[in-house]
C-alpha cells in the first residue's frame, strides 16, 4: 500500500516537474520528510535529502530527454552549469551533515524556499515581455558558476534539483527565455542531483525506512516515487501545451504555501 501511495505522489510531483522544470524535488522532499517522520525515524533530514535527490535525478533525466526530443536542448550550457553545480552540492553536504542542521532549521529553510518559489511563479506569471531575451549567446563561465553553484548549494540543503533557483536566475537576471532556462536547468539538475545522492550514499549508517537503504539514501522508498515522477513528467509535458500557464502558476503557488505550512507543523 505504501508503494502505491508513493507511486501516486511521485506522479503528481513528476507532472509539476514537466510543467515547470523544477526537477520534482520541491514536492519529493516534503513528502519523503513526512513519510520518514511518520515512520518513526529519529532524525530524517539527511535521509530525506539523499532520497529526494535520487528521485530528482530520475525525473530530471526524463525531462532532459523530452527537451532533446523537442529540439530545445543546450547541452554545452547545461553541462557547464551542472558540473559547476557539483561544487555547490559538496559545500551544501558539509552543512547538512553538521550538528547545527536540525529538523527545525531544515523545516524553516525549506518553508522559506517554498514561499520564495511561490513568489517567483506569481512574478513570472505577470511578466509578459520576452522580446528582449536572446538565446544565441552561450552562458559565460561566471554566469554558469553563479547559477550552478547557488543551485547546487540549495539542492544539497533542501534535497531538490535547484531548478527553483536556476530557472528564475537564468530567466529574470541573465535574460534567457523561459524555454531555454528550463532546458539548461533540467540538464544541470541531472548532474547536480547525481552528485548529491551519490555523495550521500557514503554518509550515514543506512538506517532508512526500508531494508533497501544505503548510507543516507532509502532506495526502497525513493524508487516508487522516482518511477511515478518519471511517468508524471511525460504527462506534464503534454499538459503544458493544453492548460493556461498563468492558472498553473497561481495554483502551484497556493500548493507551495500549503506544503510550507504542513512541513512546519511536522516539527513544531
Amino acid at each position: 500500500m505504501t508503494f502505491i501511495i508513493l507511486l501516486l505522489l511521485g506522479i503528481v510531483a513528476g507532472i509539476l516537474a514537466g510543467l515547470f522544470g523544477l526537477g520534482g524535488g520541491i514536492l519529493f522532499t516534503p513528502i519523503l520528510f513526512i513519510v520518514f517522520s511518520d515512520a518513526g525515524i529519529e532524525n530524517p533530514v539527511v535521509l530525506t535529502i539523499g532520497s529526494s535527490l535520487f528521485c530528482t535525478f530520475i525525473a530530471a533525466a526524463g525531462s532532459s530527454i523530452r527537451q532533446f526530443r523537442q529540439q530545445n536542448f543546450y547541452w554545452a550550457d547545461g553541462l557547464k552549469v551542472g558540473l559547476l553545480g557539483t561544487v555547490g552540492v559538496t559545500a551544501g553536504k558539509w552543512v547538512i551533515t553538521s550538528e547545527y542542521y536540525s529538523q527545525q532549521v531544515f523545516a524553516i529553510f525549506f518553508s522559506l524556499l517554498l514561499i520564495y518559489v511561490a513568489y517567483i511563479f506569481i512574478r513570472r506569471g505577470r511578466q509578459e515581455k520576452t522580446a528582449a531575451f536572446d538565446d544565441r549567446e552561450p552562458l559565460k563561465w561566471r554566469e554558469s558558476l553563479v547559477t550552478g553553484g547557488l543551485g547546487g548549494f540549495v539542492a544539497a540543503l533542501a534535497g531538490i534539483g535547484g531548478g527553483g533557483v536556476m530557472v528564475p536566475m537564468l530567466n529574470l537576471y541573465y535574460k534567457k527565455t523561459f524555454k531555454k532556462a528550463v532546458s539548461v536547468s533540467s540538464l544541470a539538475i541531472v548532474f547536480i542531483s547525481l552528485s548529491g545522492w551519490m555523495q550521500l550514499t557514503f554518509t550515514g549508517s543506512g538506517g532508512g525506512m526500508t531494508s533497501y537503504s544505503l548510507g543516507s539514501v532509502d532506495f526502497g522508498a525513493a524508487l516508487p516515487m522516482a518511477i511515478g515522477g518519471l511517468a508524471g513528467g511525460f504527462f506534464g509535458a503534454m499538459l503544458n501545451l493544453k492548460i493556461d500557464r498563468k492558472f498553473l502558476q497561481f495554483a502551484f503557488s497556493v500548493l507551495a504555501l500549503a506544503m510550507a505550512a504542513k512541513l512546519l507543523s511536522e516539527v513544531y
